[in-house]
């Protein structure tokens, strides 16, 4: 009889999942496996409701990256009507789609992973959250909710509300940015770039202090696939995929959002309600790929900005010129935030936001489109086909922490074969196991489209099926 450890519920994520850890008859682990345990058929209850509704449907998937859904949903809503959105909307929706990502990597970072890196990973659970970390160190807490607010900020700023903002419709959005908004950006600008250059120089001390982790932190050898620019700069709205492996040789480029499903496949397990997206041509389990801001920062040939070039050059010095090592999530989520600061500064003087032009009015002319925007988890992809009415007849939605998801089961069989001995379960390795999920900060409420809290409860049972260590929280 095998040994099972399951943790239940992961903490510290946007959703509810567990983890189960087997061991073999001589206390070795053999499998893990992580189970996203919530289900919430938001692609099925969409069907039949008009394309023109699905924006503000599919940004009620997340509280948390509302705007992810929003843009992707409108783009997929632009195909319908085929239509070019006008230059102000395209840019528009840019910088909300920027903000999105520095208020969202914020959160993960400062409040959701920081209580690990200041408190350290086998301090005391009960204050290992983020009301430790503002008794510990103040000054970062407030900072990530100072960074987190600017986000929130802009997206206000642009769509009337910090979250489920109605705005972006198919064809273009609502409204544009008033003088007195830009200026109000512009002035609390300064404050944010200092925020992320002091948490760069955080993490930078951090990758010093837990080199253990940031070794066995999820590092094996994947693909990965992000949008880039057509020149092959990083993109978070435009572009095309692009497919690379753990060598940086390009296998995929410049694929069109139409043509996702010629290289992404879908794979179900009886054990987790989220699904296994996986790079068709190796086939399902090889063909394991990795999205999201290490992802993007692997498949881009720069950032396109000056700050965040030069934080990129540093990060591939200290990672490698293809970062295998999940760890480093965090700080790609930096480098990302200071690049996003950066081109939110260029838009903001760009003329054409200047412009009445907002939206492309027309009806149905094609009954199938797809969208594809990256969210700050990694690319998310809404597939639509609709009838001559406009009525949504079937939807496919591939999400960020899905893709991730055959990375993620990854990490935690590396992290438990590093840090779990004998027959007791101590609460670092809990921890570590959790945060090796975090790293990629999955959103689970997106993913398997129920809600309550869950109590933890660690069982570690031996071969005769006595209870060896529990551990209840």
């Amino acid at each position: 009889m095998s040994q099972r450890i399951v943790i239940d519920p992961v903490t510290r994520i946007e959703g509810h999942a567990k983890i189960s850890i087997y061991l073999d008859a001589l206390g070795e682990v053999s499998d893990a496996r992580f189970h996203v345990t919530e289900f919430r058929g938001f692609e099925r209850f969409c069907e039949g409701r008009p394309f023109w509704e699905m924006p503000a449907i599919t940004a009620r998937i997340c509280g948390i990256c509302p705007v992810s859904h929003l843009l992707a949903s409108a783009k997929a809503g632009d195909g319908i009507l085929a239509v070019d959105i006008p230059p102000a909307a395209d840019k528009l929706r840019r910088m909300m789609n920027l903000a999105q990502i520095v208020q969202s990597h914020a959160l993960s970072f400062f409040h959701l992973s920081g209580p690990d890196f200041i408190l350290g990973f086998d301090s005391d659970p009960a204050t290992r959250n983020v009301f430790g970390l503002i008794a510990a160190n103040p000054e970062l807490a407030r900072s990530g909710i100072r960074l987190r607010q600017f986000g929130q900020e802009v997206i206000e700023h642009l769509g009337g509300r910090k979250i489920h903002p109605a705005w972006s419709v198919p064809g273009g959005v609502r409204s544009g940015l008033p003088d007195q908004a830009r200026h109000a950006i512009r002035e609390k600008l300064p404050e944010a770039f200092s925020i992320a250059r002091a948490a760069i120089g955080h993490f930078k001390t951090f990758l010093e202090t837990y080199r253990d982790e940031a070794a066995s932190f999820g590092t094996f050898e994947s693909l990965f696939m992000g949008l880039v620019a057509e020149d092959g700069t990083w993109e978070h709205y435009g572009g095309a995929l692009r497919v690379v492996d753990a060598t940086g040789a390009i296998l995929e480029d410049h694929v069109e959002a139409r043509r996702y499903a010629e290289i992404i496949g879908e794979a179900v397990e009886p054990w987790s309600y989220l699904k296994f997206p996986y790079y068709l041509p190796r086939g399902y389990p090889d063909g394991m790929y990795r999205v999201g801001p290490l992802a993007r920062l692997n498949v881009c040939r720069s950032f396109g900005t000056p700050q965040a070039d030069d934080e990129l050059i540093e990060l591939r010095q200290r990672g490698g010129a293809i970062i295998k090592a999940s760890f480093f999530y965090h700080y790609a989520r930096l480098v990302e935030i200071l690049g996003a600061l950066e081109r939110i500064a260029i838009l903001l003087d760009d003329p054409d936001l200047a412009s009445r032009r907002l939206r492309a009015d027309a009806g149905v002319n094609r009954l199938e489109s797809v969208g594809i925007s990256e969210a700050p988890r990694g690319s998310l992809i809404h597939h639509y086909q609709v009838d001559e009415h406009g009525l949504i007849t079937r939807v496919n939605l591939i999400i960020a922490t899905g893709q991730n998801n055959l990375a993620m089961n990854r990490t935690v069989a590396q992290i438990a074969r590093r840090f779990v001995r004998g027959t007791n379960i101590p609460e670092g390795m809990l921890n570590r196991v959790e945060a090796g999920i975090r790293a990629f900060d999955p959103c689970l409420s997106c993913s398997t489209h129920a809600a309550g809290q869950m109590a933890l409860d660690v069982r570690l049972i031996g071969p005769d099926g006595a209870e060896l260590d529990r551990v209840v929280r």
